[in-house]
């Protein structure tokens, strides 16, 4: 019995070994009765405290799937195999516990984790020009579907924006999209079949493991380091399972904020060839970062990756336009389930959006934004040192920190965020297995409002 441990995950040891050890015995139809390693042998053989492996051993005890006899060790629980349950069948129910939270607040409480940016950050005099536009000059904008694969002027704009970031595809290769959710809807219903295995970063964006337990998949989490997966773990995952995909957001990575490395991009895309999957590249933040990274759709040519995008974030929640950029092979397939599924994107929102794009109005708007993100993430990040909060990584532009209150905080952080009048998107959400953690995920734009102040100092000098 041999495990990755990553101490550089956030994470404890105690838990990637309790999942370890919960993933082996299902692997292995482990009958009732086999015996385990011993805690000085499992603590040798991987490095780790002995302390680790008992809190480990204890938490699968309470879970039913190990009993403890005492002065002969620990062995698999008879019932353990019927307890293991795959991914595959999560209730729906637990898929989204907690997702109402984020999204239904009291409106006199600040939503301190979630996605989006403040209300009185939008920008309505160049969208409301352009709603104008489409409507005196575009009846079809208004009433009529637009066509499947999208409007080919809006492709070819969308086109001419992946080239800056050196992403060569051509309009024939661009399907829009009723947003970023809409698009990994599509790529799950094209893809993926059930009981299909896909990796998915961990923590990453706890809506895509909801829509990938909907469709009956089987999902295991690679940790995410600070300059994308850890290659490492993820290797020794490729030796044991075939996945069909491997999803990732190459920058400002929901919910830690860190950016792809161009070395880690390579050794993905080389994994990718060697072990034969396909991978789903989450950009829908590209429009706040200055200064472009590799992408992997760059430094794959679309080959093995699907590239999407989104609009929404940066104009407007409400204006539901986003794209892919697939494989040439793939379009007609994605085409024909967009056309079964919701017939075509919204198209009032798609001539909003060319508006903006040919008037120039949307680069402009993005990078203020830009230039805002990058100021608030400054404050931020030395706001939260100063409180003594441990910082993931340290983002270069975005929305996200992923960050974890200092440990005297930890047992009265809820009341603490209730008390402050603020509400918190917890952690566990964004980890495939909805484990408990300590870490959050915080929004720079809304931290300069006194109620996350007081949330964020109560907890750094009480």
């Amino acid at each position: 019995m041999r495990f990755s441990i990553n101490r550089r995950a956030p994470i404890s040891v105690a838990k990637q070994l309790e999942v370890e050890i919960r993933q082996w015995i299902q692997q292995h139809a482990a009958t009732g009765g086999r015996r385990l390693p011993s805690i000085r042998h499992l603590a040798a053989t991987h490095n780790v405290s002995r302390n680790a492996v008992i809190e480990a051993y204890e938490q699968l005890v309470a879970l039913g799937l190990v009993r403890s006899q005492p002065g002969s060790g620990f062995y698999v629980a008879d019932n353990a195999l019927k307890l293991v349950q795959p991914a595959s069948s999560t209730p729906l129910e637990e898929v989204t516990n907690g997702l109402w939270g984020v999204f239904n607040t009291d409106e006199q409480s600040l939503n301190l984790g979630c996605g989006w940016l403040p209300n009185d950050w939008r920008e309505g005099e160049d969208l409301t020009y352009a709603i104008r536009q489409v409507t005196r000059k575009s009846r079809s904008g208004i009433f009529e579907y637009s066509t499947p694969q999208g409007p080919q002027v809006l492709r070819y704009l969308i086109k001419e924006r992946l080239r800056t970031l050196g992403i060569n595809a051509n309009e024939q290769q661009v399907v829009t999209t009723g947003g970023g959710s809409h698009a990994l809807d599509l790529l799950v219903r094209l893809l993926l079949a059930p009981d299909d295995v896909v990796f998915v970063e961990s923590p990453g964006y706890y809506n895509f493991f909801g829509l990938l337990h909907l469709q009956r998949v089987r999902v295991i989490g690679v940790p995410r380091l600070t300059d994308g997966p850890d290659i490492e773990r993820l290797t020794d995952l490729l030796k044991q399972y075939r996945p069909k995909l491997l999803y990732t957001n190459s920058v400002f990575h929901n919910p830690t904020g860190s950016t792809l490395a161009p070395a880690i991009a390579h050794r993905v895309l080389q994994l990718a060839d060697q072990y034969d999957f396909q991978i789903i590249e989450d950009d829908i933040y590209a429009d706040f970062q200055q200064t472009p990274t590799p992408r992997l759709a760059t430094l794959d040519a679309l080959d093995r990756v699907f590239y999407l995008g989104s609009f929404s974030k940066s104009l407007s929640s409400s204006l539901r336009v986003g794209f892919i950029a697939a494989p040439a092979a793939w379009v007609q397939r994605l085409v024909d389930i967009k056309m079964l599924t919701s017939i075509s994107a919204p198209h009032f929102a798609e001539q909003v959006v060319t508006t903006m794009l040919q008037n120039g109005s949307y680069r402009k708007l993005t990078e203020r934004l830009r230039s805002r993100l990058s100021n608030q993430m400054s404050i931020a990040l030395t706001q939260l040192k100063q409180a003594q909060w441990e910082i993931f990584t340290e983002p270069t532009g975005g929305m996200f920190i992923w960050a974890k209150p200092p440990a005297s905080r930890l047992d009265t952080i809820e009341a603490t965020a209730k008390h402050c009048g603020v509400t918190l998107s917890p952690g566990h959400l964004f980890l495939p297995d909805h484990q408990a953690t300590s870490w959050l995920r915080l929004n720079v734009a809304y931290m300069q409002d006194p109620r996350a102040k007081a949330f964020i100092e109560a907890d750094g000098q009480e």
